[in-house]
C-alpha cells in the first residue's frame, strides 16, 4: 500500500506527557501532530490506512529534548564543532531543538551577526535552533533591538569563561537588568573570586597543578557571590532572569520552592555535568571534565538532584561545549572549560530514572515540557494536536555502551566514554521529519527557528 510521505502514525507507544503515562497511538500530518488515541479509544475522525505505521511496541514516546545552552562554536571555532556537526550528534540523541550561546569568533553581539548565526543555522542545522544575543560592557544599544519573539534571550557572562565577553560594569548590568527586552541568562561566577585562587593555586603549584583544583578556583563561594548579585539585580528591576548551569549546595538559598513556573520571574537550570559527576571524578577523568562552572562535592550534587525535584531548578540542559582532543589533553592550567555532551544528555538523565533518582514524567518535564513553558516557545515541547512532531522513541530495555566509534561529536571524544546505558534513543522525529532512526541520520531536511510568544 501507497501510503502519503507526510502520514505517519506512531503504534502502541508508552506515550509520556504532562505528568502521564500511557499507551496509545500518535498521528503526525506533515510537521504537526494530529491526534493523539489513546490504547482502547478510536478515532472517528482519521482512516488509518491513509498513515505509514511506524510500530512501537514496548517503547516509550517523549517530547522532543529543548536544550537551552550549547555552544556549537559557529561561526570562528569550527575546528571545535559546527552547526550541522553538533545539531547532528543532538539529533542521535533526542535533542529536537537547540538554544545556542553567543561567545563565537566573533561574538553575537550586533543584531547583524547575530542573524548570520539564524542564516547559518536556516542552512545546517538538523534541529530547531535560536541563537542567544551576546552581551558586552559597551553593546547596550544593539541589545534593546533584539525582538522577544524570534531570539530565546540575552546572555550575560558575569564570570568569565570561553571567550572574552565578561561584563563587569556595574552601571551597565544595571541598565542590562532594567530594560532587557528578553530573559536576560547568566553564566554566574565572581571574577575577582576566581583570579584570586587562580593566582593563589597557580603560586602553590606552578604548572603542573592537579586538575583537582578545579572546584577550589571555580569555587562555591565564586558561585554565590555572583548568583546572589544576579537574583537581587533581578528583583530589584523585575527582570525575567535564568541563572544558567547552577553546581552547589548553597546557590539553593537564591531559589524557591513549589512556585508553578508560569509564575516565576526568576528560574534556574542544571547540566547534565553537574547531576552525574563529582569531584571524586577528576581523578580518573581530568580534564574531560573540566567545565565552568566547576564540577564539585557529591553534597553539591545531591542538593542539586533535591532542588530539581523539589521545583528550584526548573530545567536541565548539556552546556555542551566541544574542544579538540589535543585541547583537552594539556596541562590543567591551559586546558580549555567544556565538554560534548547532547548525544548522551537523555541516555545519562534516563539512567538516573533507572537508578530511582528522577521518575521519567520528571525527565520529560524538565528536559521538555519546562523550557517550553520558560522561554515560552510556541508550539513545542509537549505531546499535543496542533503541535510540531518533534518527538522521540526511546527503548528502556535495551543498553548501548558508550565508545570513540560511536561518538558523533566533531571533537570525537566524550566525557561519558566506558559508561554503558541502560536505554537507548531509537528513532527521533524534528517537525514530523524522521530524522534519526535505528542509527542512522536522514539529512534531507533541516530544522526550524524557534519563535516564542510574549
Amino acid at each position: 500500500m501507497a501510503f502519503s510521505s507526510d502520514k505517519k502514525v506512531i503504534k502502541n507507544a508508552f506515550i509520556v506527557n504532562e505528568g502521564k503515562t500511557f499507551k496509545g497511538d500518535v498521528f503526525v500530518d506533515g510537521k504537526t501532530i494530529e491526534q493523539i488515541v489513546p490504547f482502547g479509544s478510536r478515532s472517528s475522525q482519521i482512516s488509518e490506512s491513509d498513515y505509514e505505521p511506524i510500530e512501537a511496541e514496548g517503547l516509550y514516546l517523549l517530547p522532543g529534548v529543548i536544550d537551552d545552552q550549547v555552544h556549537f562554536r559557529e561561526p570562528g571555532l569550527t575546528y571545535k564543532g559546527d552547526i550541522y556537526t553538533e545539531s547532528r550528534a543532538a539529533v542521535a540523541g533526542g535533542i529536537t531543538s537547540f538554544m545556542e550561546m553567543p561567545n563565537t569568533n566573533p561574538p553575537a553581539l550586533t543584531q547583524e551577526l547575530l542573524e548570520e548565526k539564524y542564516k547559518i543555522g536556516s542552512q545546517k542545522s538538523l534541529a530547531n535552533y535560536s541563537f542567544y544575543m551576546g552581551t558586552s560592557n559597551d553593546n547596550l544599544e544593539e541589545l534593546l533591538k533584539t525582538d522577544p519573539t524570534k531570539v530565546c534571550g540575552i546572555k550575560v557572562f558575569m564570570g568569565s569563561s570561553t571567550g572574552n565577553m565578561l561584563v563587569d560594569n556595574e552601571s551597565v548590568l544595571e541598565k542590562i537588568f532594567a530594560n532587557a527586552p528578553t530573559l536576560v541568562a547568566v553564566h554566574c561566577e565572581d571574577e575577582e573570586t576566581v583570579q584570586a585562587n587562580n593566582q593563589k593555586f597557580l603560586k602553590e603549584y606552578g604548572e603542573d597543578a592537579p586538575v583537582k583544583i578545579h572546584p577550589l578556583i571555580r569555587s562555591a563561594e565564586a558561585c554565590y557571590l555572583s548568583s546572589s548579585k544576579a537574583v537581587k539585580l533581578a528583583k530589584k528591576h523585575n527582570t525575567r532572569l535564568h541563572i544558567l548551569h547552577l553546581s552547589t549546595a548553597r546557590e539553593m538559598e537564591l531559589l524557591d520552592k513549589n512556585i508553578p513556573l508560569k509564575e516565576k520571574r526568576i528560574t534556574a537550570e542544571v547540566c547534565i555535568h553537574h547531576l552525574w559527576f563529582s569531584d571524586e571524578d577528576y581523578q580518573h577523568k581530568g580534564n574531560f571534565i573540566k567545565w565552568n562552572p566547576a564540577i564539585k562535592t557529591k553534597n553539591d550534587r545531591d542538593a542539586l538532584r533535591e532542588a530539581l525535584l523539589n521545583g528550584q531548578i526548573d530545567v536541565v540542559a548539556t552546556d555542551h561545549a566541544p574542544h579538540t582532543l589535543e585541547e583537552k589533553e594539556r596541562v590543567y592550567f591551559r586546558a580549555p572549560s567544556g565538554g560534548p555532551m547532547v548525544q548522551h544528555a537523555l541516555s545519562a538523565i534516563l539512567e538516573l530514572s533507572k537508578k530511582g533518582i528522577i521518575s521519567l514524567e520528571k525527565v520529560v518535564e524538565k528536559m521538555c515540557h519546562n523550557p517550553a513553558i520558560l522561554f515560552r516557545v510556541q508550539k513545542r515541547g509537549f505531546i499535543r494536536k496542533g503541535y510540531f512532531a518533534d518527538l522521540v522513541l526511546v527503548d528502556l530495555n535495551d543498553s548501548v555502551a558508550v565508545k570513540k566509534e560511536n561518538v558523533l561529536y566533531k571533537c570525537g571524544w566524550s566525557p561519558m566514554e566506558g559508561i554503558t546505558f541502560h536505554s537507548k534513543i531509537i528513532k527521533t522525529f524534528v517537525n514530523g521529519h524522521l530524522a534519526f532512526s535505528d542509527g542512522k541520520i536522514d539529512e534531507s531536511k533541516t530544522g526550524e527557528r524557534l519563535l516564542f510568544d510574549l
